[in-house]
Formats: C-alpha cells, structure tokens, sequence
C-alpha cells in the first residue's frame, strides 16, 4: 500500500465515524495487503552507520541548532514542573543518584540511561517542544511526533564523560530525527487515529540509532538496536492532559539509550523489526509506505522538507495557527473580552479529538485545550509557561470565557488534508459584528519561522523562568551556535547543572 493508497483509506476513516461502524479486516485480508518489501530495517541501519558529518547539508545543522537550543530550555524550564520533581524522587528511590549523566536543572547526576528519562520528562513537561510536519495529507501533522525530546536528552546522556565532538554530537541527534520522523511518515494513519502517541512509539528507534551513532556501532549492532527499541514502542494518546504524556517522550529517550547499552554487552533482537509480518509496521499501524524510508532518509532531509516547527506557547502545537490568528485579530481591531458574544472556532477532526479537554479543570488539560488557549489569549493577550496552571484555568473569568468558545469540526477544515492545522474563527462580538480569520500554520513553522535570534529569545525566556542565571544563558546560546567547533560536548553539563560554570 503505497501514499495514494492512505489517502483513500483516511478519506473512509474521517466520514462520520464510518471506520468505527465498519466491521474489522479479517487476519488473512490483513497479512495479503501488508507490503511485501524486504530490507526496510537493513536500509535503515546502512544509513545510520555510513551517514556522515559532511553529508548534512551547512542549512539542515542550523535549523538541528534551535531544535536543540529549544530542547534545552525546555530542559530547565520542565526542571521545575511537578513531574521534575517526581523523577528525581524516584530516581532517589532507586539508589542511582551519583553517576555520570547531568539531571538537567539541578547539581545532581545518575546513570545515562535515567537522565535521558528525566530530561526527556522536562523537556515535554510544558509541551512547549519542537513538532514535526507531515508530506501526506492522510496523516496528522506528522502524526505529531515531537523529534527532539526523544533524541537530544539520551545523546547528552550517553555522551558525557566520553570525549564526543559537537560534529559527532549534531550528526547522532541528525540522524536520529532523520529516523525516527520518517518511521512517523511511514506507519500507516492508523497508528495515530486509533490512540497512538508517536513520540512514544517512533521516538525509541529514533534514540536508538542516535545512541547507536554515539558508540560507532557498525550496522549489525544497530539492526539489533532498532529490534530491541520496538519492544520499548508505547504510548497513548489517552494520555494526554495528564503526567503521562511527558512520560512516554522521557521513556522514549531512555528506550533507546537502554537498547543500545544492552547490544553493546551483545544482547540481541530481530534484524527486520520494521518490515516483519509480526513487526512494528503490522503490529502498530496494519500498514505502512516503504518508500517513505527506502532511498528516502536524507533525500530530503525532514528539517528541510517538509520541516519541524518551533512552538510559539507552551501546548498542544495543534491550537497553535489558531492562537496565532485570534492573537491577530485581537492586536488589530482592539479586541477586549467584555466585547465577545461567543467564539465559533472550526477546525479538522483529529484536532477536536487531540484538543480533547473541552472543560479543563488543570494546567496540563489547558494544555490540550483548544477552548482555554484561546479564552486567555482573549483575556490577557499572553499564554505563558505560568498561564498553564490550575489557578489560573479555574479563575471564574477563565472558566466564562470559556464557555463562550464553540469547538467544532468543519467541513471546509476537514477537507483540507490533515497535513495542514486549518482553524476557522468567527468572533462574535456584542455589538453584532462579526470578525473572521484563518490559519493553517503557526509562528514557528516552516512557512513563518522563527529566525535563530527568536529561537534564542525563547530559550532565554525558559531558562529565566527555571532561574538560571544569565552568564550561564548566554554561555549555553553561544556553545550552540558553534557547537560543531566543540571539542567535547560535556563542556555543556556545568552550564545546564547547578554546578559552578
């Protein structure tokens, strides 16, 4: 089943619940229109294993840089969330403190394999981290998988201590993204309608092979990496509004990391994971596209096409395009909430249904939202890193606005292909006039990116939020921007720790 193919598959998915109603495909039907390609995971542990640090083009490892400057500040930023504070204790628990790995935002250490899951918690703890774009538009966004928290805390991990390069730093966490996103493209629709959370599910083989890169296996080792990493694949989207979320992007990193030291003692798994009858693809997905990945990992590379977005507020990336045009609206025509009648906000179905908290009650169901993101965008102009809390999503004028918002699947947004966030607003106001606006795309996105300056402006602005002092701010943005020049890369654990650097 080839990408034409997904389109008329997510076309019966999206009418009015047909695919519920429908009685399931039988086994055998199943196993006769599962692609019959060979050498998937083979393909995949070549490239991994002969990619080189000049074979990235100079444009892909700047935009990898804010990717990374990103990560980082929301490493010191999700420091000081509840869930920071929890995966320390259990970690503490567990008598693993004192090891060789820096736990982002504090003086504390543990082994590599623990403050991969730690960091990478931080990291998706605001849900304020990098999202992929998709090619096709049978498939959500790129199924949403967030590419840098699964790779960057389990590379900085396992690197520290070891005498890696920045150009071997950047080309593992490259290759990693470059993996794990066109896994993500691949896996059929499915996958994602049907609750799976990608970056748990894709982020492991993504971890795997960037910590692969770190140890210089040679292919045979990866392709065991990459087996072991499927049997680590989980998460569901269920989850999401709730500490669990985190939790599976912190457990991707670690999957991955943890597969990888298992290989190098000579643990072994199987080496067609991907493609296999009983493998990732069948399992997870009852299909997927063999030319997502045959002859196309690097060509292009997804930074440069179809992109990764950097998020503009700290939630579900998709309210973003709407939060970006109510705030548009509002600048331009002065809007003030005692004027708004009601909000019609019209949107795709998958957004209704990720966006899934219509009534929150807490910081992290505000975060999936669409209701509350912009209710307080209409109140206070701002959504920031403090607005996503439970005091603040129960203030009585928070809880009014939202119930003014109407949160519908539109069909002018549905047929606009789910590789787009279409967002439709009507705003009513009070005195009968009405006020639309549209957008498919975000601050921060590929089609309006963020330049490498306003990347920094929001690592300054996590990083203050964590308390970090400002010499280590500007020592962290400088080390990044010329981070392929680095000698060793554990030049960067003082300044992310307590620690005097």
């Amino acid at each position: 089943m080839l990408r034409r193919d997904f389109g008329k598959t997510a076309i019966g998915a999206i009418a009015a619940g047909a695919l519920l109603k429908s009685p399931p495909a039988s086994r055998a039907a199943m196993c006769e229109n599962f692609p019959k390609a060979t050498g998937v995971t083979d393909f995949v542990a070549q490239f991994v294993a002969t990619t080189k640090f000049e074979d990235i083009p100079a444009e892909v490892m700047e935009l990898g840089k804010k990717s990374i400057l990103d990560g980082l500040g929301l490493a010191l930023a999700g420091s000081k969330a509840e869930t920071g504070a929890i995966s320390r204790q259990y970690v503490a628990n567990l008598g693993i403190t004192g090891g060789q790995a820096t736990i982002i935002g504090t003086n504390q250490k543990t082994s590599p394999r623990f403050a991969a899951f730690i960091n990478g918690v931080s990291i998706h703890a605001d849900d304020f981290d990098d999202t992929q774009l998709a090619v096709a538009k049978d498939r959500v966004y790129g199924l949403l998988v967030h590419p840098t928290v699964p790779i960057l805390p389990a590379i900085l991990a396992l690197s520290e201590g070891r005498g890696i390069s920045g150009k071997e730093f950047l080309l593992a966490y490259h290759v990693g993204v470059e993996v794990e996103c066109k896994i993500a493209e691949s896996i059929s629709p499915r996958h994602y309608q049907d609750g799976f959370h990608s970056t748990g599910t894709c982020g492991p083989f993504g971890s795997a092979v960037a910590c692969s890169k770190i140890l210089r296996f040679e292919s045979k080792k990866i392709l065991n990496a990459l087996g072991l990493a499927a049997s680590h694949s989980g998460g569901l989207r269920e989850n999401f509004g709730t500490m669990a979320k985190p939790f599976q992007a912190g457990h991707g990193a670690e999957s991955g990391l943890a597969s990888v030291e298992l290989v190098a003692l000579g643990w072994n798994a199987a080496e067609q994971i991907l493609e296999a009858d009983r493998g990732f693809f069948h399992a997870f997905g009852g299909s997927y596209d063999p030319s997502a990945i045959l002859n196309h990992l690097g060509k292009p590379w997804t930074f440069s096409t179809p992109g990764v977005s950097l998020k503009p507020y700290p939630s579900g990336s998709l309210a973003h395009p709407a939060m970006t045009e109510i705030m548009r609206l509002i600048e331009a025509n002065d809007i003030r909430p005692e004027q708004v009648e009601k909000v019609d906000i019209g949107a795709n179905h998958s957004m209704t249904t990720t966006l899934l908290h219509h009534h929150p009650k807490t910081g992290l169901e505000a975060k999936f939202s669409m209701e509350f993101c912009l209710a307080i965008l209409l109140l206070q102009r701002k959504a920031d890193l403090g607005d996503f809390s439970e005091k603040v999503v129960q203030r009585p004028d928070v809880q009014e606005m939202i119930a003014r918002i109407n949160f519908y699947v539109d069909p002018e947004a549905e047929s606009a292909g789910f590789d787009k966030m279409t967002s439709i607003l009507k705003i009513h106001l009070k005195n009968g006039k009405i006020i639309a606006g549209q957008a498919a795309f975000a601050k921060g996105s590929p089609s309006n990116p963020m330049t490498l300056e306003e990347a920094a402006a929001k690592f300054r602005g996590c990083a203050e939020y964590a308390g970090w002092p400002s010499a280590k701010i500007k020592k962290i943005i400088a080390f990044v921007r010329s981070m392929e020049s680095a000698s060793d890369i554990s030049a960067l654990s003082p300044l992310l720790s307590t620690e005097k650097g």
